[in-house]
């Protein structure tokens, strides 16, 4: 079962309307600290949230992060990193006091009801493909039992106005390029100087170092999870993006898994799937395989350090796209509801902008590409190079310093404002 759709998500802030209430009425009477921060990832210890925490921690800001499950705590805890649970009356109280509040999905990642009066930074989880926000429907789906009543049109529009209201909280949402620069502000309609040109704290791990030492490095830990893998053995990820708690209609059949099975015996290759976190389905082939292995966020949280141990991708509609073009890695594209994905959700842009004119669209097909790009080093090579121009279409930084960016504009955002002589 999938753990979370908008639909459900949108019904639970519906009924926490009171507690949002109280939440504004505490922050409006408890005064914010003058330095302390805290930090929240809706995927766990990882992501742009924890690379901008090494910064700050090292320039000394007062900080704690705020976890949801006693696994997110055990992370931090190997990590050195305080840490309260965010739906305590400590992270009630470190949330409400906070200068800062960091988040990369949603204020959930925090405790939500406090965030009011805060200086926000949204980090975001990636650059978007499919619609988010206010430009996608999704987000204000209500679930099927709401949408037949009459106050359900009523219901969207106050759903709407509490996102437009959020979303005007946020004072920092860094962007990779101008290009993303005007999606994001599109989703959550905000001014230019809210959505700094600084790159993305959470792909400076894909430029920081030289490529050997990364890829080395990627495979020590890739092999520590999943299982010992040989210098020989190539490694694909294979990433399907979220589609709201349904299930992935590429989950392949048996035949189809005799396909891959196939052409990763041939190429001397392991299958490593990643099903995304909040998503439905069953992965596994028919019986256990040494070839086929799980990566999923129950062993990895954030899997971006990882890709340049990989040899190729196959993925949908996920940010890891984008984020693998900076390796560079090659790419399937395997998408077999095109059509009906972005008549509900929608795209920025065409699909074939980003995945080309010959996207597959069953396993068998995607299996003969990824038997080309194994197999065959001008298909490889022609994959890399469309990787390497959709890098130079989405990024404009590859230097490893975006955390570096974002903070100097987070502290900008912080400083007086000599005109009014407060912050």
């Amino acid at each position: 079962m999938a753990s979370f759709s908008f639909g459900a998500g949108n019904a639970r802030k519906l009924a926490a309307l009171p507690l949002y209430a109280a939440g504004r009425m505490l922050t409006a009477i408890v005064p914010r600290s003058r330095d302390e921060w805290v930090f929240g990832c809706g995927a766990g210890i990882g992501d742009g949230a924890l690379a901008l925490w090494n910064l700050v921690s090292d320039e000394g800001h007062s900080a704690v992060w705020l976890v949801g499950s006693e696994r997110e705590a055990r992370d931090a805890a190997a990590r050195g990193i305080p840490h309260l649970h965010k739906t305590s009356l400590a992270g009630l109280w470190r949330t409400a006091r906070a200068r800062v509040v960091v988040v990369t999905h949603g204020f959930g990642d925090v405790n939500r009801y406090a965030v009011s009066g805060a200086f926000v930074v949204q980090l975001w989880h990636g650059i978007p493909l499919k619609r988010i926000g206010l430009d996608s429907p999704e987000t204000l789906r209500l679930p099927r039992p709401l949408r037949r009543l009459p106050l359900a049109a009523l219901a969207r529009r106050l759903l709407a106005t509490m996102f437009r209201g959020a979303s005007r909280r946020i004072r920092v949402l860094p962007a990779a390029s101008d290009v993303v620069r005007g999606r994001l502000e599109s989703a959550f309609a905000l001014p230019d100087d809210r959505v700094p040109v600084t790159g993305e704290p959470r792909v400076d791990v894909l430029s920081q170092g030289d490529p050997q030492t990364r890829r080395g490095a990627a495979r020590e830990t890739i092999a520590a999870l999943t299982g010992e893998v040989d210098e020989g053995t190539r490694l694909v990820l294979y990433a399907p993006t979220w589609r709201d708690g349904d299930v992935d209609p590429a989950i392949p059949s048996p035949d189809e898994w005799a396909a891959i099975l196939e052409v990763l015996e041939q190429e001397h290759a392991v299958l490593l799937v990643r099903s995304h976190p909040l998503g439905a389905g069953d992965y596994a082939p028919p019986t256990p395989e040494r070839r086929v292995r799980s990566l999923g966020s129950d062993l990895v949280s954030d899997v971006t350090p990882l890709l340049p141990g990989l040899d190729a991708l196959v993925t949908d509609y996920s940010s890891l796209a984008f984020d693998a073009s900076l390796v560079p890695l090659p790419v399937v594209y395997l998408a077999p509801d095109v059509e009906s994905y972005a008549l509900r959700r929608g795209f920025y842009g065409r699909y074939a902008d980003v995945a080309g004119d010959r996207w597959s669209s069953t396993w068998r097909d995607a299996a003969v590409a990824l038997a080309a790009v194994l197999g065959d080093p001008q298909e490889r090579e022609r994959r890399v190079a469309a990787s390497r121009a959709l890098d130079v279409a989405v990024h404009r930084h590859r230097d490893g310093r975006n955390t570096e960016r974002v903070y100097r504009a987070i502290l900008a955002g912080l400083a007086p404002d000599p005109r009014k002589g407060r912050r």
